[in-house]
């Protein structure tokens, strides 16, 4: 009997640290104010810079640091001051900051929160020109005001809470914690597709081509060959798959050419 009691109180204690998890998830959705989607995040801008600051020095050791030539650090610079100064970014309290990585092998581009933009020299010299570097950073200026970082911290957040209520309750916290990355993983398409779209948007209106940002679809497709796929693309959805997608903005925005 007092096992039993016990293994009850253990139970209902689990279920507790679980409903509270999920209650306060959904306590903190709100709708983003650049996209209008409705998302689970807590933290504010300023923190949000904060976490990007603090982590763009360790994302730039990762790719060998940061490229030495100044000349075209300034070419990345002018582009994402005119993506920025022309679109709905510039209404926002990130602090946009575009970084050139001296990393010639990893074909990658990525944003922390905050404004914190990073593009390898890889990638960077397969871009054919100015247009196609404006469709990278475009996209990844769209992550960052789709807030996409700030909603997997809250999610992991969630699913950590849940985890530890799931072992406290039953020892099935490990299950738990697989739910949850599988979640996370699977939420990274629709980000990387409003990405794609934001970017779109910011292109047309910095008079940029936005017709390239397919062409860098198809550098990443075909620098990936056969078997070999580049990390930009492994954690994106497929190029082919975008390039549709990325049609259909160009429509839905009206862009005449």
């Amino acid at each position: 009997m007092r096992r039993g009691g016990g293994m009850k109180i253990r139970l209902l204690i689990g279920v507790a640290v679980i409903a509270f998890a999920l209650i306060k998830n959904w306590s903190n959705r709100e709708e983003n104010p650049y996209t209008g989607k409705v998302q689970a995040i807590s933290m504010s801008p300023e923190q949000e810079i904060q976490i990007g600051l603090a982590n763009a020095p360790a994302m730039a050791d990762q790719h060998g640091g940061l490229h030495p030539d100044m000349q075209l650090q300034a070419f990345i610079d002018q582009i994402g001051e005119k993506l920025v100064n022309s679109s709905m970014a510039r209404e926002t309290p990130y602090r946009y900051e575009f970084h050139l990585l001296r990393d010639d092998q990893t074909i990658n581009a990525f944003a922390l929160p905050g404004g914190q933009i990073f593009i390898t020299y890889a990638l960077l010299s397969r871009l054919e020109n100015e247009d196609q570097v404006a469709g990278v950073l475009g996209h990844e200026i769209g992550h960052v005001l789709g807030k996409h970082s700030a909603e997997r911290v809250e999610n992991s957040k969630m699913w950590q809470t849940i985890s530890m209520g799931a072992e406290v309750g039953g020892g099935y916290g490990e299950a738990a914690g697989g739910i949850g990355q599988s979640i996370l993983l699977g939420n990274g398409r629709d980000d990387e597709l409003e990405s794609d779209d934001l970017g779109v948007r910011f292109m047309i209106r910095a008079g940029y081509n936005p017709y390239e940002m397919i062409k860098v679809m198809e550098v990443l497709k075909a620098a990936a060959g056969p078997n070999r796929q580049p990390e930009f693309s492994s954690t994106h959805p497929d190029p082919e798959n975008r390039m549709e997608k990325i049609k259909e903005s160009i429509e839905k925005y009206g862009y005449q050419g």
